[in-house]
């Protein structure tokens, strides 16, 4: 399987945020990626006023503007993560889509972790204006290949990872606007004990740059195989389209000689719980 991963540098304009989208998407169909994954928020990313001024409803245009693309390019589109309008009064979602290549929607989360932090003295509150979602969410590529959906902060979350892998998980997915400072300290550590931990690729997008409300990305998008190895990464600043092989094969030996599921001590600690029922 090929895969891209977009860095994006969006700002508070959606109608340039998805010109550029539909542009670095076109771009990575046309280097073979059957896997596109954008950023999160790459529709709109600033202050929570921008976001909500630039939120959409799944059926708006932007979100019919992937399906399209998918569509045309036959590709598997994970349409990063969007400010989902959910109704007047109420909070946004922090939605990210699975779009198959036939157009449709064939998988919705919405993040579960919300980003409420101090990170080098600014304050980030998530939640002021948006909700969590409730349900852990894979998606099934028209491969067969079976996707671990998150979004961002989810990324510190190990047991969620593992209850992705536990469904079948064989790619994680992590649309992310990562701070600058948490990108430069944090970000690959994260991303590959992810991958090592559960035996899984990981292709994680990430924002650059500043954005609207003085928030500040760090890049270094990246693409990790499941035994941690590095496949692709993008530098700190500047649009990229990350492209690497995912070779499911490997995967499978690995986990055949290193079979850390089989080996869990049930007996000892708790699995991850019940998933609600898709």
């Amino acid at each position: 399987m090929r895969a891209a991963a977009i860095q994006m540098n969006s700002t508070a304009d959606p109608a340039a945020n998805l010109e550029a989208a539909c542009r670095l998407v076109r771009q990575a169909g046309a280097e073979g990626a059957g896997l596109v994954v954008l950023p999160e928020k790459w529709l709109v990313l600033g202050s929570g006023e921008e976001l909500r001024a630039g939120a959409e409803p799944l059926d708006g245009p932007a979100v019919g503007a992937m399906r399209e693309l998918a569509r045309e390019l036959r590709v598997d589109l994970v349409a990063g993560s969007i400010s989902e309008h959910r109704g007047e009064g109420e909070r946004m979602g922090n939605t990210c889509l699975h779009i198959g290549p036939d157009g449709e929607v064939a998988a919705t989360y919405r993040k579960l972790h919300l980003f409420d932090v101090e990170v080098g003295g600014r304050d980030y509150r998530e939640s002021e204006h948006e909700q969590p979602g409730e349900l852990v969410e894979t998606a099934t590529m028209a491969d067969g290949t079976v996707l671990g959906l998150t979004i961002c902060f989810d990324l510190r979350f190990p047991e969620l990872y593992r209850a992705l892998a536990l469904l079948g998980a064989r790619v994680f997915c992590v649309p992310s606007a990562f701070t600058l400072a948490t990108t430069r300290d944090h970000w690959e550590v994260l991303l590959r004990a992810r991958a090592i931990e559960q035996q899984c690729f990981v292709v994680a997008a990430n924002q650059f740059g500043t954005h609207g409300g003085g928030m500040e990305s760090g890049g270094q998008s990246m693409i990790v195989g499941p035994w941690g190895d590095v496949l692709a990464r993008a530098p700190e600043r500047g649009e990229a389209v990350l492209v690497a092989e995912l070779d499911l094969g490997s995967q499978e030996e690995l986990r055949a000689t290193m079979p850390v599921f089989e080996a869990r001590r049930g007996d000892v600690y708790a699995d991850p719980g019940p998933i609600i029922e898709q």
